[in-house]
Formats: C-alpha cells, structure tokens, sequence
C-alpha cells in the first residue's frame, strides 16, 4: 500500500522558490555571458516580456560618483543656484549619487557633508537626501545616535544602527534598523515596516554576504518571500547597485525607502564604527551624550502640548 507523502512546510517551499529565482538569475547570467563568443544567444524570456511589456520587476540603478566633477555640482555657483531651489539643499550638502530608471536620471543622493566629516562624538551625525531631477525634495535619512547607542549597549557593543526616513508623500517615519542576531562572518539584516491605511507591512533586508563580499542584499516581507534584489557590482570604482522590485509590491514608498537604504550601504562601515565606538565611549564615562536638536525633534512626543 502507497503511503501518504509527507506534507512540505510553507518554509521549506518559500526557501526552494527563492533558490529557483536565484537559479535562474544565475543561468539567465552565463547565457549572456556566451554573448560575443560566436553563439547564437536567444533573448532570455524576461527580456521578451520586458519587450512586450510584461516584465515583472520595476528596475533602478544607483551610481557612487568618485568626485565632486559632476553635472550637478560642477561650477564656482553651482552649489549656491543648487540651495536657492529647495531649502533641504543645505550649504554643506554634497551630491554624491544619482538614481536611473529606464535609463534616466530620476533622482540624487545627497549627504550633509560636514556634519559626518568634520564633527565628533554625538554631534557627527550622517544626514542623506533624495532629490529630485530639479532638486524637488523627495526624503531623508538620518542616523538616529541615541537610539542606535541604546541598541548597541542593549546588545553588549554589538554595533546596532538605527535610521529613520522621512518621505515626502508620507506621514510615517520609517525607521531602519540592523538585527542585533548577528555572528561574526554572518550575514546582516536590517527590518522595517510600512504603514498604509490600516495596514501594516513587515520587510527584511538580508545580505548576501557570499556572493559579493556584502554588497548585495535581498528584500523579504514578513512571510519570508523574495520580493527586491539590490545587487551591488563588486568593480565599480566608487559604488554601482542595480536593483530590481517585484512590481506588485514596488509603490512610491518601499521605493523611496529602498533608494535611500542602498545610497547608505557607501556609509554603512563608517556608521556601524561610529556607534560602535560612541556606546564605547558612553559606558566608559568618556562622553557626555549631547543630541543636536534635529534628532531630539524626531524622539518628541507628537502629543505633546505646544
């Protein structure tokens, strides 16, 4: 008599559907690959799709410049014409990426410059910005010391950042935060949530650690589904990521969030040594911790009397 088979858990099949996205990233790779060999190479089905108009991944690119020699901010005047448009541009915010869709320019990184270079202790903060292609305000990322040093002793100097993002098509604070289950020479992940209506969606950032030296990441929601890929190019000079999000899921928040984390992985060691060494520093009795008044506003009670 047959016996019944046994039942497969929702986790074991999540965990071979994403092995078989990742498989056929890989294959869809070495057939390119075989391009200019002097193989007949057929376009890979996503790309019939795209061309038909049903590829299933909404795609962007973020670009690191290695210099200030920029369309953006090239020009003794530049920098001033660049303030006068949007008052987030401040005096000391330098441009440093740019973000592509369809091959266009979309949008700018930006990040306060002599606030994380020039400062220390509690007043070096990292402050970054998303502009549009006209310098419109799109969101900011600050890295949120107090609660990071806070996560940090809780997780006995385990280094726990903390980012909060402010959009400008939101009211929700989205706030980023690494996991403080990690072991050493183990993947990072970071999580977050979003706030639409009634709901609430739950995301985590794992990275994937063996295919680029940590400079690639995986997007899953709460039910563990692969559902973006941030893959960073291991030989680009200063930092190229190209990124792809399941359409279905690709609405103007995640993205902007996901933009935004991707322009902080180029600060990412720096952030995680600065609140390594501040929790250091505070529970040796070294440092008096003194926020600046930004960050102070963003632990406020909304409720409170004005």
């Amino acid at each position: 008599m047959a016996q019944d088979a046994t039942p497969i858990s929702p986790k074991i099949l999540r965990e071979a559907q994403n092995a078989g996205d990742d498989a056929a990233a890989d294959a869809r790779d070495e057939v390119l690959g075989r391009a200019g060999t002097g193989e007949i190479v057929e376009a890979p089905k996503a790309e019939v799709d795209a061309k038909a108009g049903k590829d299933k991944w909404h795609r962007f690119e973020v670009n690191v410049w290695i210099t200030d020699i920029n369309t953006v901010e090239f020009g003794i005047y530049k920098h001033q014409r660049n303030k006068a448009k949007s008052r987030q541009f401040t005096q000391d915010m330098d441009v440093y990426a740019e973000v592509k869709e369809n091959g266009e320019r979309t949008g700018l990184l930006a990040y306060r410059e002599q606030l994380w270079k020039k400062q220390e202790g509690f007043e070096r903060r990292l402050v970054l910005k998303m502009f549009g292609e006209k310098l419109n305000w799109r969101a900011t990322m600050d890295l949120m010391l107090a609660r990071s040093v806070q996560e940090t002793v809780g997780a006995r100097g385990l280094a726990v950042q903390t980012f909060a993002i402010n959009t400008n098509d939101s009211d929700q604070v989205v706030y980023v935060s690494r996991s403080a289950n990690k072991w050493p020479l183990m993947a990072e992940n970071f999580s977050f949530f979003l706030m639409e209506g009634g709901d609430i969606r739950f995301y985590r950032l794992r990275q994937d650690l063996y295919t680029s030296i940590g400079r690639d990441y995986s997007l899953f929601d709460a039910m563990g589904n692969k559902i973006a890929v941030l893959d960073g190019k291991l030989l680009s000079l200063g930092g190229k990521w190209k990124c792809k999000v399941l359409r279905q899921h690709a609405d103007k928040q995640l993205m902007h969030v996901l933009k935004m984390f991707v322009g902080m992985l180029v600060f990412n060691r720096g952030c995680r040594k600065h609140v390594a060494r501040l929790a250091r520093d505070v529970g040796r009795g070294m440092l008096v911790p003194k926020l600046q008044r930004q960050e102070a506003d963003l632990y406020m009670n909304p409720r409170r009397v004005r």
